[in-house]
């Protein structure tokens, strides 16, 4: 089937990446600084850098998998983020006071201030490659609806998204970053209220039938409310997302880097506090928006639906009942959620490489200047590696693209949330002991990949759900790492203001 982007949609996606470019522009002038170019100066104020978190975290997952999940299935997924407002408040009591401490760029800093010199290494080479991997992955995953709204090959709408996004994130650095996530943010949830009230306006029984059917269909389900952590019920669910948002609230750099970059501590809190009431009610309007998706569809059959993937059906809609024009604008919202994602991750992994590898280790004692040119440079090349990535996925079938992506986070995801927990919370547990517990950890993690993978033999591999893996590796680590320090009685070195019990020292 042929669906083609109309022109009135083609002159709004145009104006809109027409301004993202001219704002990376403006600011570009603007950076004469790695403070600058890298945190803004830390000048921002909370609503900036909440709606900036928004857009960072939220994904072109959000606008176009959650309606295509509630579409073919129901809202357990979203359990996920049932526990984001009580991690948040985690955050802004524990966390946020550690990264403004002492004015830390990267969240690595503190693994260096609290650790030594490899636990820091450890955690700075993980993110950036997790990160290469995620955003290859996500300009890969929006530009299979690019393609097929538009007709180009995928080699080209990822080339061209990833050369559009790059050339704005060098030049404008964190400002441009943040502020073109201030504009994808406001268009992803614009974009989400258009097609669900165009969807609710042309259904006979608008809202009321949605709800009707959807619950005669199940579609509201949060899943099995029984206890088996073998399967993927609430309560499953709901702990794994407390270790999903413990990793991103205490250690992501897309995080700390917001955390870093607000003009005060109480600015950086209200930012974490807006992003989490925004965020939650948004996910819920996107599965909603799925729900009355699989609704309109039961009331309006099309046979070319029939014949797609679940994730197609979204821009199907667009493309043949939004409005020419309102539908460009929409569009534009799921090119926002890619470009809010990957426009910090180039600026993040090219923060880390100068904070964490270049400064300390590579390029010593050098001028602001250099570090300022190599940090540009350096944003170029994750750009031009993120869209290769991204080419790569498009040509392997989606069974490898699983398997890369679970080879290397069993590799490098380990232990990094327990690095950081443990380092907030506790005393006792020391550089030594941490590194030690830390490699133990990151080769139990790459055996049991190992075994998900079946390259271990059936007998030999550790008995062990998916789900459970990073709970399990980091619980490993954690409960290591204390029963050395406990043994070895070491002292931990300075600890002003590095835990929750020194922090006012």
């Amino acid at each position: 089937m042929d669906v083609l982007i109309r022109p009135l949609d083609v002159f709004a996606i145009c104006v809109y990446l027409i301004g993202m470019v001219v704002l990376g522009f403006f600011f570009s002038r603007r950076n004469d600084s790695t403070e600058r170019y890298f945190v803004g100066n830390r000048a921002f104020p909370g609503w900036v850098i909440g709606l900036s978190m928004l857009g960072t975290i939220v994904s072109s997952a959000t606008f176009l998998a959650l309606p295509a999940t509630a579409y073919v299935l129901d809202w357990r997924q979203l359990n996920v983020n049932l526990v984001l407002p009580f991690v948040a408040l985690l955050a802004i009591v524990v966390f946020i006071p550690f990264f403004r401490r002492g004015k830390l760029t990267s969240a690595f800093e503190y693994l260096g201030n609290r650790y030594g010199t490899l636990p820091r290494l450890y955690g700075t080479f993980s993110f950036i490659v997790l990160q290469l991997i995620r955003m290859a992955q996500i300009l890969f995953l929006v530009s299979l609806p690019l393609q097929f709204l538009t007709g180009v090959s995928i080699e080209i709408v990822a080339l061209g998204a990833g050369v559009l996004i790059a050339i704005y994130t060098i030049a404008g650095g964190i400002e441009a970053v943040i502020w073109t996530d201030v504009i994808q943010a406001v268009i992803l949830v614009f974009g989400g209220i258009i097609c669900f009230a165009l969807i609710a306006f042309d259904l006979p029984g608008g809202l009321g039938q949605i709800v009707e059917i959807g619950k005669a269909n199940n579609k509201f389900s949060l899943g099995s409310f029984d206890w088996n952590l073998h399967e993927r019920t609430f309560w499953t669910v709901i702990i794994l997302g407390i270790i999903n948002w413990l990793m991103i609230y205490s250690g992501d750099q897309n995080m700390v880097q917001r955390y870093a970059s607000a003009r005060s501590t109480r600015e950086a809190r209200k930012a974490t506090a807006l992003y989490s009431a925004i965020a939650l009610p948004m996910w819920i309007m996107f599965f909603f928006v799925g729900t009355s998706l699989f609704v309109y569809y039961s009331a309006f059959p099309d046979p070319t639906v029939a014949g797609l993937e679940s994730d197609q059906v979204l821009p199907y809609f667009i493309l043949t009942k939004v409005p020419a024009g309102i539908a460009g604008i929409v569009i534009a919202a799921v090119l926002a959620a890619a470009m809010s994602s990957l426009d910090s991750g180039i600026n993040a992994i090219s923060t880390v490489t100068v904070v964490d590898i270049l400064k300390p280790h590579l390029a010593k004692d050098k001028d602001d200047r250099f570090y300022l040119r190599s940090a540009r440079i350096i944003a170029a090349v994750v750009a031009i590696l993120v869209v290769s990535g991204a080419i790569c996925f498009s040509r392997i079938d989606k069974e490898s693209m699983n398997d890369i992506s679970l080879m290397v986070t069993s590799l490098f995801g380990g232990c990094l949330m327990g690095l950081f927990i443990l380092g907030f919370f506790t005393r006792i547990v020391d550089g030594t002991s941490a590194t030690f517990a830390m490699i133990c950890a990151i080769l139990l993690n790459l055996y049991i990949g190992l075994g998900f993978l079946n390259v271990i033999p059936e007998s030999l591999k550790i008995d062990i759900h998916s789900y459970w893996v990073a709970a399990f590796v980091n619980g490993s680590f954690a409960v290591l790492a204390y029963g050395i320090s406990l043994l070895r009685r070491a002292p931990p070195g300075n600890l002003d203001g590095l835990t929750i019990w020194t922090k006012h020292s």
